[in-house]
């Protein structure tokens, strides 16, 4: 059984999700996305890297299909019973698409209206051919789970709050190891195991850590440095429990801040108030884009923001955290209570060769927003 939700909250999920389905009028849907399977199960695993995918009906039936390594794998982590398990059989010409096909033979899924998650890391390309060749009437459902796990239950918004302990506990390890002379691999471990001893998990990707001309990017890359008397260091990380997440962003000045350092920080800072009164229960996402770009417009560096401000949090695996919708321009989505956001303001100035970011995760409420990090909104400097 899952370890960090109790089997109500399955079942409540479950009952979402098949309402859904009928509201759709699908009969089925296969669901690819390791995210949905976490949500609706507690499945956990890396092994969406292979092709394996979950059937949930109408009617409340589910089967996981996945390859022998997982087996106890979802015996462990998840609410399926032995008869809710179907491993297929992999040897040389085997055809997982054509097993799945079988499978829903066998739950009295054929011909009838069948979803499936396309946009998901879960489902290569490759795979969906084979997919789409054994069952060539599926029909994209992509957005029916992922929109009934943008709304948070009291037991994942805990799970969030968890996440946000965990990412503020990795600044402080970050702001007590920086410093000039500082190697950046000593930086990233403290912090790493800040997350790790307060019984957190790996990200959705990988902690972002960059200086010097480094600091300009919000990728990634492989490679450490030392930080010099006068520096700057851009970081982006996130607290992850029972995979939940709460990004936070920060950009350290090491030595004295110029004054465009300084300005860039005062409007990093307005800037993420602005798009905290933007948020409202029933407004399009896109208003909070509009609140980010204003103020550094109006700030006179437009030219180094960014098209998004952020995005939403959830228990999501790799190769990214990000758990869409993005706020970015003219997004007519409308935000709604429940909801997890990272909010990201974003400055890299090329020509000047400076950042400077402001990042942290807040929960939607019915008249605004919570701020889920303890940390100050205050320039960063070692």
């Amino acid at each position: 059984m899952p370890i960090h939700f109790e089997r109500p909250e399955f079942d409540a999920r479950q009952a979402r999700a098949t309402a859904a389905l009928r509201a759709a009028g699908l009969d089925a849907i296969l669901l690819f996305a390791p995210e949905s399977h976490l949500w609706l199960t507690g499945y956990d695993t890396f092994g969406f890297a292979m092709f394996q995918t979950m059937v949930l009906s109408a009617d409340g039936e589910i089967n996981l299909m996945t390859r022998m390594p997982d087996l106890r794998q979802a015996r462990h982590t998840s609410t399926l019973a032995e008869d809710q398990i179907t491993i297929w059989p992999e040897h040389e010409g085997s055809n997982p698409a054509t097993h799945l096909k079988d499978l829903l033979a066998r739950m009295g899924l054929t011909g009838k209206r069948i979803g499936f998650e396309s946009q998901t890391a879960g489902l290569t390309d490759y795979n969906g051919q084979l997919l789409r060749a054994a069952l060539p009437s599926l029909i994209d459902a992509s957005d029916l789970i992922r929109a009934l796990r943008r709304i948070k239950s009291p037991a994942e918004i805990t799970m969030h709050r968890r996440a946000a302990a965990l990412s503020d506990d990795a600044l402080d390890a970050a702001i007590d190891t920086t410093h000039a002379g500082a190697f950046e691999g000593d930086i990233l471990a403290a912090m790493q195991g800040a997350v790790f001893k307060g019984g957190g998990d790996y990200a959705g990707n990988e902690f972002i850590l960059g200086s010097g001309p480094g600091a300009l990017l919000c990728r990634y890359y492989s490679g450490r440095r030392t930080l010099d008397a006068q520096d700057q260091l851009t970081l982006e990380w996130s607290g992850a429990y029972a995979r939940y997440h709460a990004a936070m962003m920060r950009t350290v000045v090491i030595g004295a801040p110029n004054a465009s350092q300084t300005h860039m920080f005062d409007a990093a800072k307005e800037a993420i108030e602005a798009c905290e009164d933007a948020i409202r229960p029933g407004d399009p996402m896109g208003n909070v884009f509009d609140a980010h770009a204003k103020v550094f417009d109006a700030r006179g560096l437009g030219h180094a923001r960014l098209q998004a401000c952020g995005y939403g949090m959830g228990a999501v695996y790799n190769p990214i955290w990000v758990d869409f919708p993005m706020f970015y321009e003219g997004n007519p989505l409308p935000m709604q209570a429940g909801q997890v956001f990272f909010l990201h303001m974003i400055l890299m100035d090329s020509d000047a060769g400076l950042a400077m970011t402001l990042g942290h995760s807040v929960l939607v409420t019915e008249t605004g927003v919570e701020r889920l990090s303890r940390s100050p909104l205050e320039m960063l400097t070692a």
